[in-house]
């Protein structure tokens, strides 16, 4: 190891993996210093319960493959990364054995229909032609994302609306909707309803939440259609990632912590980390959060009373404050609903747990609220899929309960939910599908948010690193003043998922920073493709 460098990258995850490629493809002496033992935060595959019964304990599905510029950047799939998109991308089963509901791939919009249609002919005319008025939406949404953001873009966002969906009555007013309504106007069926009020909060966006309505018409749809699994667990991409740093030269310091950021004259020139400095020649950014960063790294002293004021009331949570539930099984489950469709069997994301639409509405509220909601999830069986992740003949099922912020229970009610709330869930999950209980589970176990928050330094269990909401995204994330990745300190930059676009394994706040250093250093552009971002 070194101990001077142009560029220093604090934390290893995936965004702080993507600044670093692309820095030292740049020319620039790199190194990544990351507190944990292991690359990826997010991108984080373990076997903790079993050997052999493989879980991604936060990133579970890879929306972003396709846009993502380090993919084809740097060849990742040469170095080693490998997905897979499900026929079967996302469906709920109902606990009475009526027909589920399932969202399959865009090239089998047929089947979509007809599965919708059951329901609602109308609802599935609706979703199916918004389907494909959004297959082609995948480089507008890379525009928007691997883009600085800029003053108008949530008005730009609303404008476009208008624009693909007027003449289904869509206006640009109605942006300034919460994704609630924006479903309820668009969608007639309950059991519709149901499933769309979960997946909305899969995305950290709160279905109350005013402002976000447009992601029902262009982002979710765009994303169900194109959920893949990466071969292996998430964690293959953090592997794959690094191996294309390495490639170019990077220096990764492992069990490392970054203790604090040296400033002098105004200027960040280096870290401190297990007590001994790391210079910087050029720039220092961080993965970490604006509080984190500000008030413990570089310290009060040498900022301005405004900046310490926006540090201290970054907020994070209630949304994307996860659990993620693991069960070792003999059986995948086998749902009432598949007498129907047994695609639901082989759905990649189910819902369990809700019946009604007032059922899901009061769980996301609950836990929205800091209230622990009654059993429910979205669930994975990626051994299906994949069957790497389990051993031969046996399946390994995740998925994500909605929670409490980690501050909301103390550390003995956080225990007791993690030595109860599997169990709970599986009586409830045995309602929808009848083999799925004890004596089919090997064995189990429940990573919770205060966990999360020790372990990955995702504040309250919130792996977004900081609330979704209007005044906290776009040109106001983390706060307007910072919103274009640089901070007060000459040389500092924000790269992680509590900069714009926020949390998801698409890298873009990693790659927005470079393209800020870039042109503060006279790097070349990142742009080596003809995406035109």
């Amino acid at each position: 190891m070194q101990k001077t460098y142009d560029a220093i990258v604090i934390g290893a995850g995936h965004n702080g993996l993507c600044l670093a490629a692309y820095l030292a493809r740049a020319g620039l002496s790199t190194c990544v210093v990351e507190r944990r033992h292991e690359e990826g935060g997010g991108a984080n595959t373990e076997d903790p319960v079993v050997p052999g019964f493989r879980f991604n304990l936060h990133a579970n599905y890879m929306e972003f493959f396709d846009i993502m510029p380090m993919v084809e950047d740097f060849g990742l799939e040469n170095c080693g990364l490998r997905s897979i998109t499900p026929e079967n991308q996302a469906g709920i089963a109902f606990s009475d054995g009526r027909p589920p509901i399932v969202l399959h791939r865009k090239d089998l919009l047929d089947r979509t229909h007809a599965s919708i249609a059951r329901y609602s002919k109308t609802d599935a005319d609706t979703y199916v032609e918004i389907q494909k008025r959004t297959m082609d939406f995948g480089p507008i949404l890379g525009f928007g994302m691997y883009s600085p953001p800029f003053e108008g873009m949530a008005e730009g966002q609303a404008m476009l609306l208008e624009q693909m969906f007027g003449d289904m009555g869509v206006t640009a007013r109605d942006g300034v909707k919460t994704p609630k309504v924006m479903i309820d106007e668009l969608y007639e069926s309950d059991e519709m309803r149901t499933l769309l009020y979960r997946v909305s909060v899969e995305f950290g966006v709160g279905i109350d939440t005013a402002g976000f309505a447009g992601m029902i018409l262009t982002a979710l749809p765009w994303m169900i259609g194109c959920w893949r699994l990466a071969k292996g667990g998430t964690h293959t991409l953090a592997k794959a990632m690094t191996q294309a740093c390495y490639a170019h030269g990077v220096d990764l310091i492992e069990n490392t912590e970054v203790e604090k950021i040296i400033v002098e004259d105004g200027r960040a020139v280096g870290v401190v980390a297990r007590g001994s400095e790391i210079r910087a020649d050029k720039c220092i950014a961080t993965n970490a959060d604006p509080k984190q960063t500000l008030l413990d790294q570089v310290g009060a002293e040498h900022l301005p009373a405004n900046w310490v004021r926006r540090a201290k009331n970054f907020r994070h949570g209630p949304s994307h404050v996860l659990a993620t539930p693991m069960f070792c099984l003999y059986d995948a489950p086998d749902y009432k609903s598949a007498r129907w469709d047994p695609d639901i069997n082989m759905t990649h994301y189910t819902v369990v747990g809700y019946d009604t639409p007032d059922e899901a509405l009061r769980y996301i509220r609950d836990a929205y609220s800091g209230t622990l909601p009654a059993p429910a999830a979205g669930t994975w069986v990626n051994s299906l899929w994949d069957p790497s992740q389990a051993p031969p003949g046996r399946h390994a099922a995740t998925g994500w309960y909605f929670f409490p912020q980690a501050s909301a229970l103390t550390a003995d009610e956080w225990t007791d939910v993690r030595e109860t709330f599997n169990d709970r869930f599986l009586t409830r999950w045995t309602e929808f599908a009848p083999n799925m209980t004890r004596d089919n589970v090997i064995a189990d176990a429940l990573y919770t948010p205060d966990q999360m928050e020790r372990k990955n330094y995702m504040w309250e269990g919130d792996f977004s690193n900081g609330e979704i909401s209007l005044d906290q995204m776009y040109a106001n994330r983390p706060f307007p003043e910072a919103s274009d990745y640089r901070l007060h300190v000459d040389g500092l930059y924000l790269c992680g998922p509590s900069a714009y676009p926020g949390g998801g394994m698409h890298a873009a706040a990693g790659y927005n920073a470079y393209k800020v250093i870039a042109e503060d250093l006279g790097l070349p552009s990142p742009v080596v493709t003809e995406r035109g971002y």
